[in-house]
C-alpha cells in the first residue's frame, strides 16, 4: 500500500511538471535551441547572449570565458621630422638616405623609410597679451602686434592657422582655418589686455596637447616674454608635457632691447633682470626639447628673416620612420638622437655648401613616450 502511494506521488509530480512546461510553451521569437556540448565535454557551452558578458570575477591574470574576443598588437612605429640647417639657418637638401642614423637610448635603429618635400603647415600662434607688459600703446604692445600680424601675412593660402592669446588663461581667438580673415579678426581683438597675470606654462601645454593628434606638418609659434606668473603647472611638469605632446615649438622672445634700456636707466631691478634672463632660458629649453628654435630679435627689421627661417625649416624636412628595437610597453620616455654619418667610416658626415665646408645643425624631437601595455 505504501509502495503504491509512492508511485502515485511520483506520477502526480511528473504530470504536474509536464503541465507547467506545456503551459509556458516555447520562448517568443522562435523555437528554443540547446547548445551542443563540445567534443570531450559533458557540459553545454553558454548561449550566444551569455558569451558577450564578462563576469566581474574575471580580472587581469585570470582566464576569460570561452568565446570572448581579445585583441592585441605589438606594432609600434616612430616618425621623426628632421631639419638639417647650415650655419645661416637654411635647409640643406639632397642628403642621401644612407647618411642618416637614429639612436634610441643610444641604440642604433633600422630606418624603414625616409621621405622629404614640402607640405602645408598647421600653426598655432600662442601670444602673450596681458596687462603685465602689453599695456595699450606701450613698446611691448607694438612689438607683440607687429610679430603676430607679420607672421600671419607670410603664410601660404593652404596653411592652417589658429590664434591663441593668454593672460590668466588661454583663449582661442580664432580656430584653425585657411581663411585669413578669421585670423585677422582674431588679432583685432588684441587691443586692451585683461588680467596682469601671464600664465605661460598652462597656455603652452594646453595648446600642445590639443595639437598632438593633428596629422602633417604642425608647430606652435610662441610670442612671449617667457615670464610665467601664476600657472597651475610648474616648470618640470611643463617640460614633460611638451616632450610627450610632440609638437615643435618656435619662440620669439619679446622686449630684448627694451628691457636692456630700462635696466641701464635703473628702471628695472637686478632681480627683475634675472627673471628676464631666466625666462629666455625657459624659451630655449621648451623649443629645443620639442625640436624647435628660439629667436630673440632686438630690432623690428629682424622679423622677416625669422619668419622666412621658420617657414623654411617647417616646410622642408626629412621624415624618418623606424620600428623600435625595444618592444617593451612600459610607458617610459625614450631619448632619440639623429646624426649624419659616413656609412663607410661611421664618423660624422662632412657637408659642403656651394663648394665650401659648412657647419650644420640637426633639429629633431628629443624622444617620445613608449605606449603602455593594453589591459
Amino acid at each position: 500500500m505504501k509502495a503504491s502511494r509512492v508511485i502515485l506521488l511520483v506520477l502526480a509530480s511528473s504530470l504536474s511538471l509536464t503541465l507547467i512546461m506545456v503551459a509556458q510553451g516555447p520562448k517568443s521569437g522562435g523555437s528554443e535551441t540547446v547548445a551542443r556540448p563540445k567534443k570531450g565535454s559533458t557540459t553545454s557551452a553558454p548561449e550566444p547572449a551569455e558569451q558577450s558578458k564578462i563576469p566581474s570575477q574575471y580580472k587581469k591574470g585570470k582566464e576569460l570565458p570561452e568565446g570572448v574576443a581579445t585583441y592585441s598588437t605589438d606594432a609600434v612605429t616612430v616618425t621623426v621630422d628632421v631639419s638639417v640647417l647650415d650655419n645661416k639657418g637654411r635647409f640643406i637638401p639632397n642628403i642621401p638616405a644612407g647618411n642618416f642614423r637614429v639612436l634610441e637610448d643610444n641604440v642604433p635603429q633600422k630606418i624603414s623609410a625616409i621621405s622629404k618635400g614640402e607640405a602645408p603647415l598647421t600653426i598655432a600662434l600662442v601670444i602673450e597679451f596681458s596687462g603685465r607688459f602689453q599695456q595699450v600703446y606701450s613698446e611691448p604692445w607694438f612689438q607683440t602686434l607687429q610679430a603676430a600680424y607679420g607672421f600671419v601675412e607670410t603664410l601660404r593660402p593652404e596653411d592652417y592657422v589658429a590664434i591663441v592669446a593668454y593672460d590668466l588663461r588661454p583663449e582661442i581667438l580664432s580656430d584653425f582655418s585657411t581663411d585669413r580673415s578669421e585670423a585677422q579678426d582674431g588679432l583685432r581683438r588684441l587691443t586692451f589686455p585683461g588680467f596682469s597675470e601671464a600664465n605661460l606654462f598652462d597656455a603652452l601645454v594646453d595648446t600642445a596637447q590639443r595639437m598632438q593628434d593633428i596629422e602633417g606638418r604642425k608647430a606652435i609659434l610662441l610670442i612671449s616674454s617667457g615670464i610665467d606668473t601664476f600657472s597651475k603647472l610648474n616648470y618640470g611638469e611643463t617640460r614633460k608635457a611638451i616632450q610627450n605632446a610632440g609638437v615643435p615649438i618656435y619662440a620669439i622672445g619679446l622686449m630684448q632691447a627694451y628691457r636692456d634700456i630700462l635696466y641701464s636707466y635703473g628702471a628695472i631691478s637686478d632681480s627683475a633682470n634675472m627673471d628676464f634672463l631666466q625666462a629666455d632660458n625657459q624659451l630655449r629649453t621648451f623649443t629645443k626639447e620639442s625640436g624647435g628654435v628660439a629667436y630673440f630679435p632686438r630690432f623690428y627689421g629682424q622679423f622677416p628673416d625669422i619668419y622666412r627661417e621658420i617657414s623654411g625649416v617647417l616646410r622642408s624636412q626629412y621624415v624618418l620612420t623606424y620600428t623600435p628595437s625595444n618592444t617593451a610597453r612600459d610607458g617610459k620616455f625614450r631619448k632619440i638622437k639623429v646624426d649624419l654619418v659616413d656609412p663607410e667610416t661611421n664618423k660624422p658626415l662632412s657637408i659642403s655648401v656651394n663648394g665650401k665646408p659648412s657647419k650644420y645643425e640637426i633639429l629633431a624631437k628629443p624622444g617620445y613616450t613608449a605606449p603602455k601595455q593594453v589591459e
